[in-house]
């Protein structure tokens, strides 16, 4: 029969990793709270029906402002996003840069969506302008996955290049330019344009602020319980 006998837990245990959940539920509600804050942003910003802004390279935007600008699209160098969803069918994305001087960077505009097809992709219909034009839309971003494994651009692909959730800088590598910070999203009644329906992502501020309660219950669920404990042993003591 073994004589040891076992050591109990130190008895600031209990109080140094329950301090430890609190602060980590604190801060996933504060992190929530702040996403909400961002997502109400963006619904505000989307319901503005304020007159489309004249942008300049190096002005500060915001997401979902109404914009214009003027450039030339180049048509050779376009991007055709794959595996974007929309109403539960699969399509793409088609991105074309628009260049607005020789020594700035491209502004990406988002032409909309087109629906995938059995004989693929028609690269025909990407066909446009090579003249100056202004194009009206609101200030986006590409869209983001929730997990992505392999390189968005096969490199040997000539153009247009088709591309998997790409990041702005795998993008930037792709065209061998800078690009700007933002996507234009092309308004809905532009010509030479696709599918077009911008929104707010539906996952709304109130989900966030939900969450954000449900964190900070939790803490202070837990710091009652510490507190209740450390009293407690004050008193057996």
């Amino acid at each position: 029969m073994n004589g040891k006998t076992k050591k109990p837990l130190p008895t600031w245990l209990p109080l140094v990793v329950g301090t430890f959940l609190v602060i980590q539920f604190t801060g996933l509600g504060v992190w929530q709270v702040s996403r909400g804050l961002e997502k109400r942003a963006d619904q505000f910003a989307y319901s503005d029906e304020t007159s489309f802004k004249a942008w300049q390279n190096g002005m500060q935007v915001r997401s979902f402002q109404r914009l214009k600008a003027t450039g030339a699209y180049d048509g050779e160098h376009q991007i055709v996003l794959d595996n974007i969803i929309i109403n539960s069918r699969y399509g793409h994305y088609v991105v074309t840069p628009l260049e607005i001087a020789a020594d700035q960077p491209l502004l990406l505009v988002n032409r909309g969506w087109v629906e995938k097809t059995n004989a693929g992709f028609d690269a025909s219909r990407l066909e446009l302008p090579k003249d100056e034009l202004t194009i009206r839309g609101r200030a986006g971003s590409l869209p983001k996955p929730g997990y992505k494994m392999d390189d968005a651009f096969d490199a040997t692909q000539p153009w247009p290049k088709h591309a998997v959730y790409p990041s702005s800088e795998e993008v930037a590598v792709a065209l061998g330019r800078e690009i700007q910070p933002f996507v234009l999203l092309m308004e809905h009644d532009e010509d030479h344009g696709f599918l077009r329906h911008w929104v707010p992502s539906e996952f709304g501020p109130g989900k966030h602020f939900g969450y954000a309660l449900q964190w900070f219950t939790m803490g202070a669920v837990l710091s009652g319980l510490l507190v209740w404990n450390y009293r407690k042993k004050r008193f057996d003591t």
